[in-house]
């Protein structure tokens, strides 16, 4: 394993496994590698591996479909490593997509780890007014998918389990964002950022809070909870 790495601030037993990783990318990509950022759990120090993969975004100087195709082959040797398919970019992505995928960005750029190469999610230019647009849309966009995801469920309540941890991700996403919008963009863990929001609002926020607890029971009570909460912050939001 290469020591050039900054594994630093990964968990302990997620590191020998991440280091060759990122020497797997380079060997794949050679001289067309420029970085590997890790973000998420694994770089904020929540990971658990029974639920969690390693997230990253891998940047190139250029996308080649015939490397990507050589990456492919490695898929199952990383899923038993619990490492996910990485994110490929290339510089110039980055910078065309800042307002297209503003919420994407900002949490790759709050909680990450570059563990070569350099650091592309540093000092990103976000700009406030795309970053509450995609806050406005996703709300919105989650509170649809979940009625036709009851529908599709077609009664059977244990489909929606993983409907609620979908959503749950997504929600933190979009409530980051809207801590950042407010000024507060240090990095907190899932129960702290639903807090935050609920000070903010003065909103109790029940059903969020029980779908972004890996502790939580995922049933259809729950599932009709967290359903009033995101109608909730549907109203609320540009009210903040």
């Amino acid at each position: 394993m290469s020591e050039e790495h900054n594994l630093e601030g990964t968990p302990e037993g997620m590191r020998a496994p991440i280091g060759r990783y990122a020497d797997t990318l380079k060997e794949l990509a050679g001289d067309n590698a420029r970085s590997l950022t890790l973000f998420g759990a694994v770089a904020a120090g929540s990971f658990n591996p029974r639920s969690h993969t390693a997230r990253s975004v891998f940047v190139v100087a250029a996308v080649e479909l015939e490397m990507l195709r050589r990456l492919a082959r490695q898929g199952p040797r990383l899923g038993k490593a619990r490492i996910a398919a990485p994110l490929v970019m290339t510089p110039e992505y980055i910078e065309a997509s800042l307002d297209t995928f503003p919420l994407e960005f900002l949490e790759i750029a709050q909680r990450r780890i570059c563990v070569f190469g350099e650091d592309y999610f540093l000092n990103l230019p976000l700009k406030p007014e795309d970053v509450r647009h995609q806050c406005e849309r996703e709300i919105k966009t989650i509170q649809i998918g979940m009625r036709q995801a009851l529908l599709a469920a077609a009664g059977r309540d244990k489909a929606l389990t993983t409907v609620e941890v979908d959503v749950a991700e997504r929600l933190l996403r979009s409530l980051r964002g809207l801590l950042w919008l407010h000024g507060d963009g240090e990095p907190k863990t899932a129960l702290d950022t639903v807090a935050a929001v609920e000070r903010g609002l003065e909103l109790a926020l029940p059903g969020v809070r029980g779908a972004v607890d890996d502790r939580g029971r995922h049933e259809w009570e729950e599932f009709k909870t967290l359903y009033a909460d995101v109608d909730a912050l549907r109203t609320h939001v540009n009210a903040w």
